[in-house]
């Protein structure tokens, strides 16, 4: 699977890592980052140097904290629409950012990784997943409840391995 390779190659000679979910829980699968920094925190409560925070609609709160914590990693996981099969998991360069329309938030992905770049010294991906729907109210698909678990899962083997 790419997504392991790819966290196993981002995560190599990694400190702390710090993991920030990026979503609205009311909009149906936008739910992925907060669902997913859920299901994260639950897993790490015991590792010190693994933190995880659901920032929500507003990400750029948790920055503050982050930066305090000191982490040399830090994985973005958010709704990314790249026009693939609604699930579809894959890591998204910083500098493809801008071409792919990311969920509803107060502050552009782009902006919340150009400004973490330039207070925290860390490395920074972002973990992208195609949400099929993303209306108020929405449920969330059965496609994105499963890439949820596959991005948990795998986030928790390759930081544990």
């Amino acid at each position: 699977m790419a997504l392991k390779q790819e966290l196993k190659e981002f995560l190599k000679d990694h400190g702390k890592i710090a993991i920030l979910g990026i979503g609205n829980e009311l909009k149906g699968d936008d739910v992925i980052g907060p669902c997913t920094a859920v299901k994260l925190e639950a897993l790490f409560r015991e590792n010190d140097n693994v933190i995880v925070f659901d920032g929500g609609t507003v990400p750029e709160n948790y920055t503050g904290i982050i930066r305090k914590e000191n982490p040399t990693h830090i994985i973005l996981v958010d709704a990314v629409e790249m026009n693939e099969d609604p699930g579809y998991i894959r890591v998204v360069q910083k500098e493809e950012i801008a071409k792919y329309n990311l969920s509803t938030h107060a502050m552009p992905v782009s902006f919340l990784i150009k400004f973490m770049e330039s207070t925290i010294d860390a490395d920074i991906i972002l973990v992208g997943v195609q949400p099929k729907g993303m209306e108020l109210i929405e449920n969330v698909s059965e496609e994105v409840k499963k890439s949820i678990d596959i991005v948990v899962n795998t986030i928790f083997e390759v930081i544990n391995s």
